[in-house]
């Protein structure tokens, strides 16, 4: 029997006491649930304090995977990794030795560019794999730290991929291509270029002066904002110099005040110095950052399917590609710490995306096709990793979204309408049954079902004196995912 908890001094009513909790030692009882989106209202001042004060945009806590792809010349080499350029030129010994046996004599990087021709490149059909990845948003490298665009950069003549190479503007196909699927498109931009005359001369003269902030940076992000209208910015490439130089925060302020993304957009971290996992709409903190417990501030975890390269390697090894089984733990625990996965891909100079990369995209969408319930539009739940069995994560989905704080746990004036949790390994007992923790005291508080998204059925299940709860699993053949399965709770 459902009864009716009145709590006057917030203005929500709770339905069924097994939907309240208030059971976490941090929870902040004061905290706005439902807050209206106020950052449309606010004049944000360039300075971090302020910045810091607004609400992150609904739609990328809602999104959760999103495709990140590392695409320059560097994959005409093909060769170490992204940082290519920055490796040979400093003389290392692999690098300068392919060169010497790839390569004629005087070849330079810049050589490179003619060969990045992109011909087979069809945005649609990119687009179509992330749509079928389970990806809710696309981010491209518009420059990375070599300082080539792929964007007809008014300051960057001859060293872009409409003036040499494909004769293409890549970020302009590509973000055309995915919004027509309906996902959200997003540019990385680094900050710094490695090469660049202006930018080291800055450099020589310890920051002091900022003529290449001035006559490059910013002209470069403004261009990319007003002429794509990006709904995420993904910095990087700052840590040389702090925001001061970069002149981070007056970017900042004119992009949430004045530039035609103002309500929609979102950044990362990467500032200057000081800045990674202090300030932006999401943290990065480092590449490949998965903490593994909830985190205050929404954050993301930028992980590669060739686990050591985020550019296209052509001598890329099958052992140094993601297991669907790792790709999934990552996925999964990073949403149920609070996070974002943003999974990354590095294409061919050819334009096309090598098939085993395709092929774990594929696996992920096709997981998601039956699990995604629990991962689209969650929250953290009280309990992130089951505290007796670490193969266990858990998510919830609440009536109300927290605009002040999207990674809290649930307080009492919530109202949790199903709690997900996700198992890692099927159980090898003869009876097929999994046994968990930290859920028992919340299925002891009431009437539940439980069911194996996928398979639909209510599972039979039961609590135990220890503290356990065992639930009864079906036969695996009989059960449609094959790397991860995830079961729902929800009150009766």
């Amino acid at each position: 029997m459902r009864r009716l908890i009145f709590l006057f001094m917030f203005g929500f009513v709770c339905f069924s006491p097994s939907n309240c909790f208030n059971e976490d030692e941090n929870i902040n009882n004061n905290i706005i649930i439902d807050a209206p989106f106020e950052n449309f209202e606010k004049k944000f001042q360039p300075n971090w304090k302020d910045l810091d004060t607004r609400q992150l945009p609904k739609w990328y806590d809602d999104a959760k995977i999103g495709i990140f792809i590392h695409w320059g010349l560097y994959c005409v080499p093909g060769f170490r990794s992204e940082w290519f350029w920055a490796y040979w030129k400093g003389g290392d010994k692999n690098i300068v030795q392919f060169m010497n046996n790839t390569y004629p004599p005087g070849f330079t990087y810049q050589d490179f560019a003619p060969m990045f021709k992109a011909e087979f490149f069809n945005a649609s059909e990119f687009a179509d794999l992330f749509v079928n990845s389970g990806a809710k948003y696309v981010v491209l490298t518009s420059k990375h730290h070599e300082g080539f665009t792929l964007f007809p950069s008014k300051r960057s003549f001859g060293w872009n991929s409409v003036d040499t190479g494909p004769h293409r503007d890549l970020v302009g196909d590509l973000a055309n291509a995915v919004r027509q699927k309906g996902l959200k498109f997003g540019v990385y931009h680094s900050l710094y270029e490695w090469y660049n005359p202006i930018y080291l001369e800055d450099k020589k003269a310890n920051f002091t002066t900022r003529h290449y902030a001035g006559s490059k940076l910013w002209p470069d992000l403004k261009q990319l904002v007003n002429d794509y209208k990006p709904s995420v910015i993904w910095s990087d490439g700052d840590w040389e110099a702090n925001d001061t130089y970069w002149k981070s925060t007056d970017l900042l302020a004119w992009l949430y005040n004045d530039s035609p993304v103002r309500d929609e957009v979102v950044v990362n971290d990467r500032w200057g110095i000081g800045t990674s996992c202090k300030h932006g709409d999401f943290y990065n903190c480092e590449d490949r950052y998965n903490p593994g417990k909830l985190q205050n501030h929404k954050w993301e975890n930028a992980l590669t399917l060739d686990l050591t390269s985020w550019g296209y390697r052509r001598n890329i090894a099958l052992r140094e590609v993601i297991p669907i089984e790792r790709l999934l733990k990552e996925v999964i625990s990073t949403v149920s710490c609070g996070g974002n996965a943003l999974i990354n891909i590095g294409p061919t100079k050819e334009g096309t995306i090598a098939p085993i990369f395709a092929e774990r995209l594929l696996g992920l969408g096709n997981w998601l096709k039956i699990n995604g319930e629990g991962i689209y539009k969650s929250s953290p739940w009280l309990s992130q990793n089951d505290t007796f069995n670490d193969n266990v994560w858990y998510t919830c989905k609440k009536q109300r979204y927290n605009y002040q704080k999207p990674t809290a746990k649930p307080t009492e004036v919530d109202i949790v309408t199903a709690i997900y949790a996700f198992f890692l390994k099927w159980p090898t007992n003869d009876e097929g049954m999994l046994v968990i923790n930290d859920i028992t005291k919340h299925l002891q508080k009431g009437n539940w079902q439980v069911v194996l998204l996928g398979n639909g059925e209510p599972l039979h299940w039961e609590t135990t004196v220890t503290g356990k709860t065992k639930i009864y699993l079906p036969r695996r053949e009989r059960v449609n995912s094959r790397h991860a399965w995830t079961l729902k709770f929800t009150p009766v």
